[in-house]
């Protein structure tokens, strides 16, 4: 799905410099019933019976053999908050870069402190965690595993895990011992992509559609294998513009994009992720205004709260919430 490091990294280094530029708005309402459903599958008072569970070894992606407690009751899985989400646990503390957070997940984040995603050992240790799940090696390097281990069982998921949301979510599922939990909110995701797929359809047939996102004046595209990208173009079935093909950099995540050579953009429809908003700037423009897009009406805009940026199921979820709406106006 995407390289999971280069991912954060830029994602994170973008949005330090975007979110102290703008308020933590708040997120909207979401009408995601997937994330939820699995939610209540965990929620304490189920029907569901639960099995006798028991510590365990496994060996993580480095080689290093973990010792999963029975019960967790206090993760740290930073930037890991979604699957986490989904299988019905909330980590003890959540990722933050520049004082900004995964806002699409504010409203079943409420009350969970903030930890910064360079995840400091002494800050760490703070939190009293009884399990560390760690994206890839990256993460623990310089010695960091070693620091990390000493404060709590500290597991690897690797990049081969992380690079695939899916994936993720399962091997996260089997550690916590709740594979049948994932197991059903996959089943829901993919119904209801199946569901919005032909709504799309319907509505607007084989015409393409592109997602832009904006910050600091400057316009970033899409890959089509990474976050609202993946959601569009592989759950939803919908055409990519002939021009992100022939970007010079087309196979990195987001790809920076000038407003010359976007005024070339082909799409029918434009989703438009503005973390801009409220400034003047590039959608003020005459190149902008003359996009054919933008011309007939077709540009559909969300503020940084939304869920496009991100990987995961109830992001996934929330951007398929946003094209029904939008493309219903």
């Amino acid at each position: 799905m995407f390289k999971s490091r280069k991912h954060i990294g830029l994602l994170s280094a973008i949005l330090a410099i975007s979110l102290t530029a703008s308020a933590c708005g708040g997120n909207k309402e979401s009408t995601n019933q997937v994330a939820g459903s699995a939610a209540e599958t965990s929620a304490p008072g189920s029907s569901t019976a639960a099995k006798p569970v028991a510590e365990k070894k496994v060996k993580d992606a480095m080689g290093n053999e973990v010792t999963i407690p029975a019960n967790p009751k206090r993760i740290i899985a930073s930037y890991l908050e979604d699957p986490l989400l989904v299988l019905g646990e909330k980590p003890v503390a959540q990722w933050m870069v520049a004082n900004g957070t995964q806002l699409y997940l504010e409203k079943e984040l409420s009350g969970v402190p903030t930890i910064p995603s360079t995840l400091p050992p002494e800050t760490v240790l703070s939190f009293s965690p009884d399990l560390l799940l760690i994206g890839n090696e990256s993460q623990v390097a310089k010695g960091l595993y070693e620091q990390y281990s000493k404060i709590a069982p500290t597991y690897v998921l690797g990049d081969e895990i992380v690079g695939d949301w899916r994936k993720t979510l399962l091997k996260m599922a089997e550690l916590l011992n709740k594979t049948d939990i994932a197991e059903k909110a996959l089943k829901e995701y993919e119904d209801k992509a199946k569901t919005t797929r032909d709504k799309v359809k319907q509505t607007i047939g084989d015409k393409s559609a592109a997602i832009l996102w904006l910050s600091k004046k400057t316009f970033y595209v899409v890959n089509g294998k990474v976050a609202s990208g993946a959601v569009l173009y592989g759950d939803l079935g919908m055409k990519s513009p002939n021009i992100l093909a022939v970007l010079p950099d087309a196979k990195a995540n987001w790809v920076s994009i000038s407003l010359e050579k976007l005024a070339e953009l082909d799409a029918d429809y434009i989703f438009l992720v503005n973390s801009d908003k409220g400034q003047a700037g590039n959608l003020e423009e005459p190149l902008w205004r003359n996009i054919p897009a933008v011309k007939a009406g077709h540009v559909y805009e969300f503020d940084r709260s939304g869920s496009w940026l991100y990987n995961g199921l109830i992001a996934g979820s929330k951007v398929m919430d946003d094209v029904v709406k939008s493309l219903s106006k």
